[in-house]
């Protein structure tokens, strides 16, 4: 049988037998163009995997049948250069190093900057003070009331005449 003949068989889908084929691992025959031929035992495996399927079995855990998946193990190389190791656990302390200066001088700088700006500020405030403190007592210069005690005066001057030469008076007479 063929790929799509079982897929109706089981009552799934023929991409689901070639994924079932495929993560499973199972050993089918395939024809001369690379599609899947099953025998009757391949049909039976498949219609247990199904079934398995349907109970709630999750198609990782399901091992084909007469044959268990191997726990794969993994192994740790030894270190093979302890003196590569060392340099580049000192090479990684000195950069560590190297960045904690670098992160404290820039710190320092900021710190420092930020004082000037406080002091700036400092100052701007203390100007700002005394001008508000000026202007206040300008305003309540303009504010007192008028004394009405004193009488009002208006001083009269003498208008002084400008003497006339002489001369110049002896002129317009003659004429």
């Amino acid at each position: 049988m063929n790929t799509s003949e079982v897929a109706k068989l089981l009552g799934v889908s023929a991409s689901t037998i070639q994924r079932w084929v495929k993560q499973l691992e199972l050993p089918m025959e395939k024809n001369e163009r690379g599609h899947y031929h099953f025998s009757s035992e391949d049909i039976q495996q498949l219609r247990e995997i199904h079934e398995k399927l349907q109970a709630g079995t999750l198609l990782h855990e399901i091992s084909p049948v007469g044959e268990k998946k191997s726990v794969r193990k993994g192994t740790v190389n030894a270190v093979v250069n302890d003196k590569a190791i060392e340099k580049l656990s000192a090479k990684v302390r000195e950069l560590e190093l190297s960045l904690h200066d670098k992160a404290d001088s820039v710190t320092s700088y900021q710190l420092l900057q930020h004082r000037r700006e406080i002091e700036e500020l400092q100052e701007q405030v203390k100007t700002l003070t005394q001008q508000v403190q000026l202007l206040q007592s300008q305003l309540n210069e303009l504010n007192l009331p008028v004394k009405n005690d004193q009488p009002i005066v208006i001083e009269h001057k003498e208008v002084k005449r400008k003497k006339k030469n002489f001369i110049s008076s002896l002129l317009l007479l003659i004429k």
